[in-house]
């Protein structure tokens, strides 16, 4: 009997394991990326940007052009690069030490300007390649290793909601907020991703994904408790959806939904 595949691994990932921490979403959020660019045929034309952080190790699994940059700059990287080869698709990876703390000037510059990039913004509300302290996105009472008594927003401020941020301004064609803790919403995710590189293959403008991830290493928990703290604590402050969108379809059908189920 001949078996039918149904499942391997993307032509852009390379055949080789990640080092991320166990329960880490950063493999989940590789796979879904490299499947959008296979599935729209780019990959000869893509180019990633990857800064300082977790994200500093996608070089190592994108089998696809990829660029290192100063820390918090691959907004200002990926406008030079964009403007100057427009037949390009590119992307920006960041996490949130990087794009909303030291990049905070350039992720709403490009999004003011209306770049045609696509960015996806990764947040798991610390600062995870450096030991777990707090970032712009913990949330009020959160334990970290530079709050271990929880952030108090007297002291330190509120937590960033970039994508409603970034959504006050004009320059953006789409913004959503996703999650990966359960295979529904990475379903939502996949689709979200899909839409930001449609828009950027179409020429119409800067689109930016946030998908709210997993560190159960730096959060001190199991993979199935990180998976409960983001549906119960995360989302309640960061919720999921569509911020803004001037009107696309998805590119991902329904039967690709079943089948990424």
């Amino acid at each position: 009997m001949t078996m039918k595949k149904v499942f391997e691994r993307p032509a852009c990932l390379k055949d080789k394991p990640f080092r991320y921490c166990p329960g880490c979403s950063h493999g989940v959020l590789h796979r879904i990326v490299a499947e959008c660019i296979d599935k729209l045929d780019i990959r000869d034309r893509t180019i990633g940007i990857a800064p300082v952080g977790c994200a500093v190790f996608a070089y190592d699994y994108f089998d696809i052009d990829m660029v290192e940059v100063p820390h918090g700059r691959p907004p200002a990287i990926a406008t030079g690069m964009k403007r100057s080869r427009p037949d390009t698709i590119v992307f920006c990876y960041q996490g949130d030490g990087d794009l909303a703390a030291i990049g905070t000037a350039e992720i709403v510059h490009a999004a003011a300007r209306g770049e045609n990039l696509t960015v996806i913004f990764v947040n798991n509300a610390n600062y995870g390649m450096t030991g777990g302290q707090m970032a712009p996105t913990t949330l009020a009472g959160q334990k970290t290793t530079t709050t271990p008594a929880g952030r108090d927003p007297q002291l330190a401020g509120n937590p960033l909601r970039v994508s409603e941020m970034l959504a006050t301004l004009e320059g953006p064609v789409y913004i959503e907020r996703v999650s990966l803790d359960s295979p529904k919403n990475v379903i939502t995710a996949k689709r979200a991703i899909m839409k930001a590189f449609l828009n950027q293959v179409d020429r119409r403008g800067f689109s930016f994904v946030e998908a709210l991830s997993l560190c159960p290493t730096d959060w001190g928990m199991t993979s199935l408790q990180a998976a409960e703290w983001v549906r119960n604590s995360m989302i309640k402050h960061y919720p999921l959806g569509v911020y803004k969108d001037t009107g696309r379809g998805s590119g991902v059908t329904d039967q690709e939904d079943k089948d990424t189920a």
